[in-house]
């Protein structure tokens, strides 16, 4: 099948063929026939598959016969709205001559209000402009007709989820939508179900495995030691090079290390200006860079055919993005490299990226056997069975809360219950159970703890009472303690109060007079 052999208008045959666009790819070639009809489409197929212009080519040929029609194509990123609109340009020739708009962030409001002035038809942005536009009420959609969600996945991914539904209540309800993704998760399926009728299910190749020209490749590496690999290998390889990382400040960083080293080099990330993105692309599309370092703004929708080499300097935060990052290389049908750093904690990471690509993965055996044996931080069999037999000679159980200490049974000591704390036998009838009976003595010594008013109540004999605080100067288990004579004892609480009674002297006592110092002069 060519594209000759479309039924579309000639005049979009012939800049077609100004394109040097010749035989169409799976994608196109089962899509754009379906599309033409009218029906709603949902399709997948991987990055770098012509997806852009399976959906291009029936939109400009339906407003070509509908003079009064719109196209809105809606993607998740400024550098693919800009890359789709490239590819409407090719095709928008000026023969055909629709208006068109390009409507992202980090552009020129007045260029864009300028270009919906005259008429623009073809619409392509992002979802955040796009309402911008239309709470401006500087865009109608009244008359859209033909709606693309591009890289549908993405954009869900990234939060756009209420922009996108913002932006089909402007959409009439009798419109054709085509709805692209990558990969096809749950929420995919949600947002098909409810916007799109009766649509066309088209597949093409694996969702989640690569390209089966990519030639991947995996290399372990400390963390330490990344960098001076990096460099090995982009003196080794020949060709661009696109190396992913994870953060905007280490895509910059390793740039500066780059250029100091001698390498040409630059990075694309979210901070960057529209035309600063604009120019790091164009300058890598030229070869003037040959190394461009990205964060994964730009691993969907960066079409640039040259890229031979990606090189995943870190894994990305998501398994699915590997498949989207090592699609930059290979695409239309040519050949290309990819390398992964693996660093000892990106073990996890790496597991889940390959049971993606191959659901019949096992992780390798050393990997099961360190999970092993940090699960939970437990000890050897050998150390816990020897504990256990220590615990065992000395007869004592150290493991129940209930019986925390079990004695035996000629003490009949328990330390069981609540109530009972200790509970020993009839002879002693002693018990530490009782709150008001803490201390519980026989008969003979006749002497009670329980009670707070008498803490320490002795016999008749010694008639001692420590209730009396004037009269205790202490507390004293040693019994002949109580049979010295007064003048054999410390001294009594009235003679070191004595000491004690000149506190005054000591606020009446001479101080120097108040005196200054002399500042000290140079002579």
């Amino acid at each position: 099948m060519n594209f000759s052999d479309l039924q579309i208008e000639n005049k979009l045959k012939k800049s077609i063929e100004l394109a040097e666009f010749k035989t169409p790819t799976p994608i196109q070639s089962q899509s754009i026939p379906v599309s033409l009809t009218g029906r709603d489409i949902l399709g997948t197929a991987q990055t770098g598959t012509g997806k852009t212009l399976a959906f291009t080519i029936p939109m400009i040929n339906k407003l070509i016969k509908d003079k009064n029609a719109m196209g809105l194509i809606v993607c998740p990123t400024r550098e693919l709205a800009t890359q789709v609109m490239a590819t409407v340009l090719k095709l928008n020739v000026r023969e055909i001559g629709i208006g068109n708009a390009l409507l992202i962030g980090g552009e020129s409001m007045q260029k864009q209000l300028r270009k919906l002035g005259k008429r623009a038809r073809i619409i392509v942005g992002t979802p955040g402009r796009i309402n911008d536009h239309l709470k401006r009420k500087s865009l109608d959609l009244s008359k859209v007709n033909y709606l693309v969600l591009d890289e549908t996945d993405r954009m869900l991914d990234m939060g756009f989820t209420p922009q996108i539904e913002e932006i089909l209540n402007y959409v009439p309800k009798d419109h054709q939508t085509l709805l692209f993704s990558a990969t096809l998760p749950d929420n995919i399926l949600r947002i098909s179900q409810k916007y799109l009728n009766n649509p066309e299910r088209i597949s093409v190749g694996s969702l989640s495995a690569p390209i089966a020209k990519i030639k991947q490749e995996t290399f372990e590496v400390s963390q330490d030691k990344k960098y001076h690999e990096l460099i090995n290998q982009l003196v080794e390889r020949s060709g661009s090079i696109l190396v992913f990382v994870k953060t905007k400040h280490g895509a910059d960083k390793i740039v500066k290390r780059l250029k100091f080293d001698g390498h040409k080099a630059d990075a694309i990330h979210g901070n960057l200006r529209q035309s600063k993105r604009d120019r790091v692309i164009t300058g890598f599309r030229n070869g003037n860079s040959r190394i461009l370092v990205a964060t994964d703004v730009a691993a969907r929708g960066l079409d640039i055919p040259l890229i031979q080499h990606v090189i995943n300097y870190d894994l990305p935060q998501v398994p699915e993005d590997y498949v989207h990052r090592i699609g930059r290389t290979g695409r239309a049908g040519k050949e290309g490299s990819a390398l992964t750093f693996l660093t000892p904690s990106d073990r996890s990471m790496w597991n889940s990226i390959s049971k993606l690509i191959d659901p019949n993965y096992k992780p390798p055996q050393r990997d099961r056997d360190q999970k092993r044996s940090f699960r939970g931080g437990k000890k050897g069999k050998g150390s816990f069975n020897k504990n256990k037999r220590f615990r065992d000679d000395k007869k004592s159980n150290f493991g129940e809360k209930k019986k925390f200490f079990k004695r035996d049974d000629d003490r009949k000591s328990s330390f069981k219950g609540k109530k009972k704390f200790f509970k020993r036998d009839d002879d002693q009838k002693t018990s530490f159970g009782e709150k008001k009976k803490f201390f519980n003595k026989d008969d003979n010594q006749k002497s009670n703890f329980g009670k707070k008013k008498s803490f320490f109540k002795r016999d008749d004999n010694n008639k001692t009472d420590f209730r009396d605080k004037k009269k205790a100067s202490g507390f004293t288990n040693n019994p002949k303690y109580f049979g010295k004579k007064p003048d054999e004892t410390a001294k009594s609480d009235d003679d070191r109060r004595s000491s004690f009674n000149n506190k005054k002297k000591f606020k009446n006592r001479k101080r120097p007079k108040s005196f200054k110092f002399n500042k000290f002069k140079k002579s």
